[in-house]
């Protein structure tokens, strides 16, 4: 999810609270010689579960990053709930006048932040993708002590934009190679039903390589070069970001369909393996 060269609020960088990891067993379906050490297979309905996940709200009033159009509302329904088994993110045409940070947005959405950070290991969701015009969903990751950006990293694990349905990014951000300078390493894969069927996003992470993968076939592999930081900055603990976007700088690149609206972003289940 791309963002401007500024570092975050204190509250935002402030937001790692202990969460209970998922006991080390090997699970089936495993990545080979990796262990499950934490999942959220949104198995009870109602709110996320507030001891995996908080809300990322710091924004909403001074503006949220690429000049997007939304609010990001928290512990409400309509834009993050868990039902029949599944995480949805909806993304809503509407003006939230009854919150207090309000900033004039049209829009509401939700962005979701897991409690707990790790470094190295596999990162597995499988989602359904929203397609409407103006959209911008991301399942992706940030350093859990971020304090700039480009330079402290950033792995977009997926994203898609709704005026090109079916192409999905997988993208790293460093303080050599982003998209600000023009230089950000990523690759783009077709995939023709992503609003219409479940797919399992994943990167695999490890001290040499940050590899994208779908469905389990790898598409992209960012090398570490062992030259220094601005290059690979990816050697700490980096949260799980869920959330869905509206217009901005990419997103709304061929503007918004608000008739399109509301659109959903659908997760079945997210894990975090470790290497054993």
């Amino acid at each position: 999810m791309r963002r401007p060269s500024a570092a975050p609020t204190a509250a935002f960088a402030a937001l790692l609270l202990a969460a209970p990891a998922v006991a080390r067993a090997q699970t089936p379906g495993s990545p080979p010689g990796h262990s499950l050490v934490w999942a959220d297979e949104f198995a009870v309905d109602g709110l996320p579960d507030p001891a995996l996940w908080t809300y990322d709200t710091h924004a909403n009033r001074t503006g949220w990053y690429n000049n997007e159009l939304q609010y990001y509302a928290a512990d409400r329904l309509e834009n993050a709930r868990i039902a029949d088994g599944r995480l949805i993110i909806e993304a809503r045409r509407e003006r939230l006048d009854s919150a207090a940070d309000h900033g004039g947005q049209d829009y509401a959405s939700a962005r979701l932040l897991s409690r707990e950070g790790w470094t190295y290991g596999v990162f597995q969701a499988r989602a359904k993708l929203p397609c409407g015009r103006g959209t911008w969903p991301a399942i992706w990751m940030l350093p859990v002590d971020l304090e700039t950006w480009p330079g402290d990293g950033e792995i977009d694990i997926m994203e898609h934009v709704g005026h090109r349905p079916g192409v999905v990014h997988g993208t790293v951000h460093t303080g050599r190679y982003n998209h600000v300078a023009g230089t950000q390493r990523g690759a783009e894969v077709a995939v023709p039903d992503a609003c219409d069927a479940f797919h399992v996003y994943e990167v695999r992470w490890t001290p040499e390589a940050v590899d994208f993968v779908l469905d389990g076939r790898p598409y992209y592999r960012f090398p570490n070069e062992r030259t220094d930081r601005a290059a690979w900055p990816f050697d700490r603990p980096f949260r799980l970001i869920l959330n869905v976007a509206v217009g901005g700088d990419w997103g709304g690149a061929e503007g918004v369909d608000a008739a399109a609206f509301p659109q959903r972003l659908e997760i079945d289940w997210i894990r975090v393996w470790r290497a054993d």
